[in-house]
């Protein structure tokens, strides 16, 4: 078959329209999966001087964790009693995300988490806590 270089021109513009189509087609079936944007972004956005101060508290008053991490377990000890809150997010997989909340254990004020279940690699600590009525909020990136 012989083909001049009109039919050519006509043919790769048909492959690179497919191929754009196809590109469409794949980034809206990816839409919505983005694990760096979160979903309720709004929410935060009213609540952001709530949460600058806590982190200002820990800062003012010394209050970051001391955080161990062992093979079996992440140990995290603040420096009062305390309620707290804590998500452990993976960026590269908003399902892997781990929501724990409680009260300290013991003397040592001791926030216990098990390693086995948690993927290794990077994980985003989020960890909110009252103490004397008073809000403490700590963000840190850790490697499990």
């Amino acid at each position: 078959m012989n083909m001049n270089w009109g039919k050519k021109i006509v043919l790769t513009m048909a492959v690179f329209m497919l191929f754009i189509l196809g590109l469409g087609a794949y980034m809206l079936s990816k839409q919505g999966n983005d694990t760096l944007v979160e979903s309720n972004y709004y929410e935060k956005g009213l609540i952001y001087d709530e949460e600058y101060d806590a982190r200002e508290n820990t800062f003012l008053e010394h209050a970051e964790p001391v955080i161990t991490i062992n093979p079996n377990q992440l140990v995290l000890q603040l420096k009062d009693s305390a309620n707290y809150s804590l998500v452990l997010m993976r960026p590269s997989n908003a399902k892997a995300d781990q929501h724990f909340s409680g009260k300290t254990i013991g003397l040592s004020h001791l926030i216990l988490l098990e390693r086995k279940a948690k993927d290794k690699g990077i994980w985003l600590l989020d960890l909110k806590w009252k103490t004397h009525n008073k809000s403490y909020q700590f963000k840190k990136s850790i490697t499990l």
